[in-house]
């Protein structure tokens, strides 16, 4: 019996074990076949998020950037200037109503040439006009003033040329104002007649007549103007162009008696204002012209030499007066025919002044006569012959041309 009794024993230990062993395995496995939760004292800590961090809530902005679509340092975008203000490109409005205004008492005992003006007026303000003044060598800033009247000091009694721009703060410049000429005087009081300093004082006339496209051929701006005149000579005449903030030396032409001016390297299609001053051997300078606005062409093309290109040309002139009639004929004693041509004339010194022209499209420069055929006559077939003429002003005695030329190739004198 105790044997049976000690079976049972080591029987029932062994349950209890087998028991036990099912009890803690229990309590290692989850539901579902998961891990069962550490305990918080055996818990491990949790690993750092590997994403960005979160950004400021909606509508804030992070410490020391602008909002609202605003640059660093408080400036805004859209190309402004620093601190938000634009820069300032306007220029003030053109100076107007220039006329003569002399002094109540003139600084200078010699004598002082000054205008007035009506204020211009600029979206910031004009901080200062400028005076210019016409000197042989060009314009040169004369006086410089914040109000609307202004002048310098000058020899009693001579005429001075000059004109006034406007400035703003920001170093923007008006165009010019005109052109105004004034006397040289000691203040608004009558005076006495000044004794002239020794030598030539007289200026010579202000240039007229100015006319655009006196060449037609030209691929720029060309005029012409009546010559001026003076007590001696006058010896040259300079061109002045109208720029953005003044008066512009554009040329010098020595005196002659068909002054003419010619201008290449401007924009075709456009239009450029020019005055015109004479000037004599002292120095002395006249009132400048009126204004012309003058057109750049682009010209036309220039005849190329006609290879075996073969011409004859006879000339007869008469005259009456002041006035010449030419009468040309062309004739082709080549082979070839010719199909379009320019006649050329070279006149010698003094040369005739074109007046009109006929069955051609006559121009002049200088002292070169130029007729472009028209459409009915510019084919002459071997043989054949065409006439031509114009009419001209000339001083006695009429000159006859020295030389005649066919698209660039001479022709003999018939």
């Amino acid at each position: 019996m105790r044997t049976g009794s000690r079976s049972a024993g080591a029987v029932l230990l062994t349950l209890g074990f087998v028991t036990l062993a099912l009890l803690v395995a229990s309590l290692a496995i989850g539901p579902a076949g998961q891990a069962a939760a550490a305990p918080p004292h055996l818990a491990a800590a949790a690993p750092a998020p590997t994403g960005p961090p979160p950004g400021p809530a909606a509508g804030e902005a992070a410490d020391g950037e602008a909002t609202g679509g605003e640059a660093a340092g408080g400036e805004a975008a859209g190309g402004e200037a620093a601190g938000g203000e634009a820069v300032d490109t306007t220029p003030p409005t053109r100076p107007a109503g220039e006329r003569p205004c002399p002094v109540p008492l003139a600084p200078s005992p010699t004598g002082y040439a000054s205008i007035c003006w009506n204020a211009s007026s600029d979206d910031t303000g004009v901080v200062a006009y400028d005076l210019y003044r016409l000197d042989p060598d060009g314009f040169t800033r004369a006086a410089t003033t914040t109000g609307t009247v202004g002048g310098f000091s000058g020899e009693l009694g001579r005429a001075y040329t000059m004109y006034v721009v406007a400035r703003d703060a920001a170093g923007n410049v008006s165009r010019p104002s005109g052109l105004i000429t004034v006397t040289a005087v000691t203040g608004m009081s009558p005076t006495s007649t000044p004794t002239p300093p020794p030598g030539d004082r007289l200026p010579p006339s202000k240039p007229t007549g100015l006319r655009d496209a006196c060449l037609q051929d030209y691929h720029g701006v060309t005029f012409c103007w009546q010559p001026s005149a003076d007590n001696v000579a006058v010896t040259a005449y300079d061109v002045y162009r109208e720029s953005a903030t003044g008066y512009v030396k554009a040329g010098t032409l020595a005196a002659s008696t068909f002054p003419n001016f010619a201008e290449s390297g401007l924009v075709t299609g456009q239009r450029y204002t020019y005055v015109v001053v004479a000037r004599d051997a002292a120095g002395n300078l006249s009132a400048p012209s009126d204004p012309l606005s003058a057109l750049a062409r682009p010209g036309l093309p220039s005849p190329t030499s006609s290879p075996g290109l073969e011409c004859a040309v006879s000339y007869r002139a008469a005259t009456w007066g002041p006035t010449l009639s030419a009468e040309i004929t062309v004739r082709n004693t080549g082979t070839a025919v010719i199909d379009g041509w320019t006649l050329t004339l070279d006149y010698p010194e003094p040369a005739p002044r074109l007046v009109a022209g006929w069955s051609a499209d006559w121009t002049q420069s200088g002292a070169r006569f130029s007729g472009a055929a028209r459409s009915w006559n510019k084919v002459l077939r071997p043989g054949s012959s065409t006439q031509v003429g114009f009419t001209a002003s000339h001083t006695a005695p009429a000159p006859a041309p020295v030389s005649f030329t066919l698209n660039g190739r001479p022709c003999t004198a018939a």
